[in-house]
């Protein structure tokens, strides 16, 4: 038996043989990009990591739907749109006081209640990241000096200082009672407190941790002091000043609970490092006079 031809399972197989069907080739399929690098080229203002945590919170539509993921792949030919709600911001609200700035940096006046960074994908008020690239942090409820870049060699050359002691911190606060010594060095390591998370405890097996303090003006209940940390572990000023016995005012956390306060009385008086093109520089925030309020009369 003579066979004319092979039959073939799939007819649109032979249709392609026969010229009928031009397959797409690989060269000819349209390149596809990740969501958010699309989203870069599109809102160059944001930086990746916003724009990952914009599409997380539901804020970029392509085509209309809500995107879900940032590393989901589209044509550059889709209708891609991004809305991010205003921030909200309290009747009271002003921007931190500039102390100085210059083409690298940018050193403000902290207010107390103004968050360091965003929390969670997405921050409904403003932040310290509102306004430059964050080096360092200061509590939400701690004013005062702090540090911001403009760029990222910058920040990373700051960041650095700060890893390595080379950049010092002054701070002032009002503390419930007197300590027993004017002028001491408290070197008590610091760890987390595993029944509380969120906060830390003195504790000898944690991180080493020491604080110069002197007291600068006292009275019957309340004294102002002068701290200097070498080290900078969270919350290092306050776990060492409740452990001494003399908890900051207004301290939430570490401090007499039934006190309440319009706000914690710890402020970043002064910061010195050293700025791009080798300047060491000292930025000074004025004590806030809510400060000497309990030192009057």
């Amino acid at each position: 038996m003579i066979r004319t031809g092979k039959k073939f399972s799939k007819p649109e197989m032979s249709r392609v043989i026969n010229g009928d069907i031009i397959l797409e080739t690989e060269a000819e399929k349209p390149e596809l990009f990740r969501l958010d690098h699309l989203l870069v080229k599109k809102y160059p203002e944001y930086n990746r990591s916003s724009l990952q945590s914009f599409i997380k919170s539901g804020f970029v539509t392509v085509d209309g739907v809500v995107a879900e993921k940032p590393n989901e792949k589209y044509s550059p030919s889709v209708k891609i749109s991004l809305s991010v709600p205003e921030k909200k911001l309290p009747k009271s609200f002003k921007d931190p006081e500039i102390i100085f700035e210059d083409e690298n940096v940018k050193v403000l006046n902290k207010p107390a209640g103004l968050l360091s960074m965003s929390k969670g994908e997405y921050c409904p008020e403003p932040t310290l990241e509102d306004y430059g690239l964050l080096v360092h942090r200061l509590d939400r409820d701690t004013s005062g000096v702090v540090i911001l870049a403009k760029n990222e060699p910058t920040q990373k050359s700051l960041r650095k200082q700060f890893q390595d002691r080379k950049a010092h911190k002054t701070y002032l606060a009002v503390v419930k009672g007197r300590p027993k010594l004017d002028s001491a060095k408290i070197d008590l390591p610091i760890a987390r407190n595993i029944k509380r998370p969120t906060t830390f405890k003195v504790d000898p097996n944690g991180k080493p941790s020491t604080t110069f303090y002197r007291v600068l003006k006292s009275n019957d209940d309340f004294s102002l002091l002068e701290l200097k940390p070498i080290t900078g572990r969270t919350h290092q000023l306050r776990v060492h000043l409740r452990y001494l016995g003399t908890p900051i005012v207004g301290d939430q956390v570490y401090g007499d609970e039934s006190f309440e306060k319009s706000r914690l009385f710890l402020h970043a008086k002064s910061l010195e490092i050293t700025i791009p093109e080798g300047s060491r520089r000292t930025f000074e925030a004025p004590l806030p006079p809510e400060f000497l309020t309990f030192f009057e009369n």
